[in-house]
C-alpha cells in the first residue's frame, strides 16, 4: 500500500475529498464530451435558420409583399407620366431642408419648401425635375434636383363581379385584360365567362369593350385581348 494510500485510508475526511475531486473531473469530462457532439449540429441549425429567413426575404419581395421604400424604389419608365396617389422622392442636393418623399395631391401637385405648390401630375420625372430646379434658381445659384418615383398609386385597373379577388390592381406596362383576370384569382363558379366586358372612358364617354374568355383563350378572338390603360375597369357578370 502506498504512503498516500495510507494517508488516505487513516483520514475519511481525505478519502471524500478526493472523490468529490474525482466526481468533479468526472462531470467535466461529460460536458466537453457533449459540447463537442452538439457543436456541428447547433452550426447547422443556424445556418439553416439564416437560409431559411433569407429565403423567407426573397419570397416577400419577389412575390410584391416586400415594402418598397424611397431607398429602393420602384423600376419606372422614364416616359412614365406622375399621377395623383403617386409618392415622390425629392432631393436637392446639400439641401437636406429640401429632401423629403411627398405624395401627389388629388389636384395632381406637390408641396414643397420655397416654392409651395407644385404641378406633378401630367409631368414625367424629369419633366418635374426641371420645373422644381427651374424654380429654385430663384434662392440657389446651382441646384441639383433628383426626382424619384418612389410608389406608384395613379396607374390602377379595376377587377369587378364573379372573380375570386375583385378589387384594384397596378397597372403593369403592357398588361392585357386576360392579364388582369389572371391577377384577379380566376373565376368564381357563377361566373359568366362569354359576357365579359371592359368598360373605358374615352373622348370623355364611357365606352363598353365586349371580351369573351373562352374565345381569347382558344384564339378565335385575340383583337379583344387588348392592352390596359390607368382606370379601365373590368366587369365579369
Amino acid at each position: 500500500m502506498s504512503h498516500k494510500a495510507k494517508i488516505l485510508e487513516s483520514d475519511p475526511k481525505g478519502v471524500a475529498f478526493a472523490s468529490r475531486q474525482t466526481g468533479i473531473r468526472s462531470l467535466i469530462l461529460f460536458s466537453l464530451a457533449v459540447v463537442f457532439l452538439l457543436s456541428p449540429s447547433m452550426a447547422f441549425g443556424q445556418q439553416t435558420s439564416a437560409r431559411t429567413q433569407a429565403s423567407d426575404k426573397a419570397s416577400l419581395v419577389e412575390n410584391g409583399n416586400g415594402s418598397t421604400g424611397p431607398d429602393n424604389p420602384v423600376a419606372i419608365d422614364p416616359n412614365y407620366v406622375i399621377g395623383p396617389q403617386d409618392m415622390l422622392d425629392i432631393s436637392v442636393w446639400k439641401e437636406p431642408d429640401l429632401t423629403r418623399t411627398v405624395p401627389v395631391r388629388p389636384d395632381g401637385k406637390i408641396s414643397l419648401p420655397l416654392l409651395d405648390d407644385v404641378q406633378a401630375g401630367g409631368l414625367t420625372p424629369a419633366q418635374l425635375k426641371g420645373e422644381i430646379t427651374q424654380r429654385l434658381k430663384k434662392y440657389f445659384t446651382d441646384p441639383r434636383v433628383t426626382v424619384i418615383v418612389t410608389t406608384i398609386g395613379s396607374q390602377r385597373i379595376y377587377v369587378l363581379g364573379e372573380v375570386t379577388r375583385a378589387g384594384a390592381y397596378p397597372l403593369v406596362p403592357g398588361m392585357t385584360l386576360l392579364q388582369a383576370l389572371s391577377s384577379s384569382g380566376g373565376f368564381t363558379q357563377f361566373a359568366n365567362t362569354k359576357n365579359i366586358y371592359l368598360l373605358r372612358v374615352e373622348d370623355g364617354k364611357q365606352v363598353k369593350h365586349p371580351f369573351n374568355y373562352k374565345d381569347v383563350v382558344n384564339g378565335k378572338n385575340p383583337a379583344q385581348n387588348i392592352v390596359l390603360k390607368a382606370g379601365d375597369t373590368i366587369v365579369v357578370p
